[in-house]
């Protein structure tokens, strides 16, 4: 039925508006991260080989649970939404089905949980205190933070904001849309996956390799769409959108990984501004500072890219979808 997946959509977007995440130990990321800390010790040898083999193995093995789980709960809910039951009881169970399928999406999604932490690391630096900054930045990005200035710090914050437009946002939406809950839970999994070990470090570079290839595959589409989203938000908000598109053509392919720079470089472009991580990639080719009003900016962006993406991609291609009756199955 259509109404579903469209108004739980809605519903999702609404709550995360609305409220942001629930507290940690209430959240499925949490759950999930907690899963691959437990199984990921089971995947180290001292042979490279077989480290990438047990990270696979750790991939398909949260995979698969996160799967069971997720299917689980959505044939029930198809199970009841088939009972041969009218009036009032019908509608109880739409709505009910309406509203567990919009607060689990909700899950999936962070753009006040971004906001919020982002905010706290500008207000440090707004005290002056580049310490309690950097420690706060440190929770959201994988480089060093020690010894990083103030702008390189609100650099590393906007591009963290820009990134989870995809990571934390689009993503998730964009195969709700296809696979339903299962998708955008999946899409979460392998994020949660390559951000924890998914570092190109001694200790991850193996066990998170197939993990980072997951998430490399999974995000190649969304990174791509949800610049071209963020352009037209750039439209809307009155921001140089000519450059933006001119930034992400040409530095999008920059970054290390190859769908991060794309929401990054569009972003710079659109802001006026230079991101740079240092030793690494040079993205946009703006002068000046970048300011509080940048990051009040950066925020706006991202709220009206997940807006527009709902309406342009998710519910489109939902109803697309509902329409040759694949929804039908997910």
């Amino acid at each position: 039925m259509i109404v579903i997946p469209i108004f739980a959509v809605i519903l999702a977007l609404a709550i995360d508006f609305a409220f942001g995440d629930p507290k940690n130990k209430y959240h499925p990321t949490v759950w999930i991260g907690k899963l691959v800390s437990k199984v990921v010790s089971l995947a180290r040898s001292n042979n490279p080989i077989s480290e990438k083999l047990g990270g696979t193995i750790v991939v398909m093995c949260v995979l698969v649970i996160v799967c069971i789980l997720i299917m689980s709960l959505v044939f029930g809910l198809k199970y009841l939404n088939n009972l041969e039951v009218n009036g009032f009881s019908k509608i109880l169970i739409l709505a009910s089905t309406i509203v567990v399928t919009g607060i689990l999406l909700k899950t999936t999604i962070a753009i006040k949980g971004m906001e919020q932490h982002a905010s706290k690391i500008m207000e440090a630096l707004s005290k002056n205190d580049l310490d309690d900054a950097r420690t706060k930045l440190s929770m959201i990005v994988k480089r060093n933070t020690k010894n990083l200035d103030r702008q390189h710090i609100i650099s590393a914050t906007l591009e963290s904001i820009s990134e989870n437009i995809v990571d934390g946002v689009t993503g998730p939406l964009f195969y709700f849309a296809i696979f339903g809950l299962t998708g955008a839970f999946i899409h979460r999994a392998v994020n949660t996956i390559d951000s924890m070990i998914g570092y190109k470090t001694d200790l991850f570079r193996n066990i998170g390799w197939f993990g980072a290839n997951c998430d490399k595959v999974l995000n190649y589409l969304p990174s791509r769409i949800t610049s071209l989203v963020m352009i037209l938000a750039s439209i809307i908000l009155k921001e140089n959108w000519r450059h933006s598109l001119e930034v992400m053509r040409r530095d999008g392919p920059k970054t290390e990984s190859p769908n991060a720079g794309y929401p990054m470089a569009t972003m710079a472009g659109a802001l006026g501004i230079r991101f740079e991580k240092l030793d690494h990639y040079i993205l946009g080719d703006g002068i000046s500072d970048i300011t509080e009003t940048h990051f009040k900016l950066a925020v706006s962006i991202m709220k009206l890219t997940s807006i527009l993406f709902v309406v342009l991609f998710t519910i489109p291609v939902i109803a697309v979808l509902s329409y040759l009756g694949w929804w039908s199955f997910v």
